[in-house]
């Protein structure tokens, strides 16, 4: 129980910072896809980059352990995202 409070938490302040820098808004979405504006790129990487360090610091010291994902479940994600981004794309959001 206490690890979905601790997400729910986390993606609660990972959404208002979206919505506070204004990352939710049409025209930045819009404009990412156009390659106009690549301010929700360099947060998303900054995010990422963020939470892969903490990771792997936490790794370190032995307070998670990673586990082994097997290769049909790469591909599958591969796949998804790259259906879900052309989608995105082609819809015009």
């Amino acid at each position: 129980m206490t690890n979905y409070i601790l997400a729910l938490i986390l993606g609660s302040a990972f959404g208002f910072s979206l919505n506070k820098v204004g990352l939710t808004k049409y025209h930045k979405v819009v404009n990412q896809f156009r390659f106009t504006d690549m301010s929700v790129l360099k947060f998303m990487m900054t995010a990422l980059c963020v939470a892969m360090t903490g990771l792997y610091i936490f790794r370190a010291l032995g307070w998670v352990t990673f586990p082994t994902v097997p290769a049909t479940y790469i591909v599958g994600n591969l796949l998804g995202g790259l259906l879900f981004g052309v989608g995105m794309a082609l819809t015009g959001y």
